[in-house]
């Protein structure tokens, strides 16, 4: 399988730049500092990619190429100084976040791909690099975690990627497959947004009564 390096790197700098907004917007959230907004911005943009290389054992993408260390502290200096144009930050927040995960998606998997991991590493590196940038903002933000919002989330990821995968199989050509998986991985993350889809919940129930189990109190 032919690696796609002009794509992948383009997705690895869109993704850390989206991401990187996002992070400098929960910091706009925070009434944080300038250096608040570049540090947040960073490590929001660059944290699923640095994992997810470490895990496969590959250069780290911000290592060899410094050029989306600088994207996102540019993006985040840029929201410092017009997040106050934005009237609601949290809602573009939540489709900027949507938007960055299906980008991340499609980037962590089809590096995993050309690491050589099987399709079920691959699919899991897809959303290992979605999920930690989020999680690092949210953590940092003190916001409510992404794994904790009642929207479907990780989910979204990894149906995006595993559509992918299939799309691959079915000798679909890598760059529609690309484009399938990541537009499938925005709109269900869209749609939970907008309709608050959310997965069945565990419910605690009572445990059984040493009398049900058959046993003498």
């Amino acid at each position: 399988m032919e690696p796609v390096l002009p794509v992948l790197v383009g997705l690895d700098l869109a993704s850390a730049v989206v991401f990187a907004i996002t992070g400098a917007l929960v910091a706009s959230r925070k009434q944080m500092d300038i250096v608040g907004f570049l540090w947040l911005g960073m490590v929001t943009g660059v944290g699923g990619g640095t994992l997810r290389d470490l895990l496969l054992g590959v250069p780290v993408f911000w290592v060899v190429n410094p050029l989306p260390v600088a994207l996102c502290l540019g993006a985040a200096a840029l929201v410092h100084f017009s997040a106050h144009l934005v009237h609601s930050r949290y809602r573009l927040l939540l489709y900027l976040d949507a938007f960055g995960m299906a980008l991340v998606t499609i980037a962590g998997t089809a590096k995993g791909l050309d690491a050589g991991a099987g399709p079920l590493v691959a699919v899991v590196m897809g959303v290992i690099t979605a999920a930690v940038g989020g999680i690092l903002r949210d953590t940092l933000g003190q916001e409510p975690s992404i794994l904790l919002r009642r929207e479907v989330y990780v989910s979204d990821s990894a149906a995006g990627s595993l559509l992918f995968i299939l799309a691959l199989a079915a000798d679909l050509p890598r760059l529609w497959a690309m484009a399938a998986g990541l537009l499938a991985a925005f709109l269900i993350r869209s749609l939970a947004i907008r309709f608050d889809w959310a997965l069945p919940v565990y419910r605690s129930r009572p445990g059984r009564t040493p009398g049900e189990r058959g046993e003498v109190e």
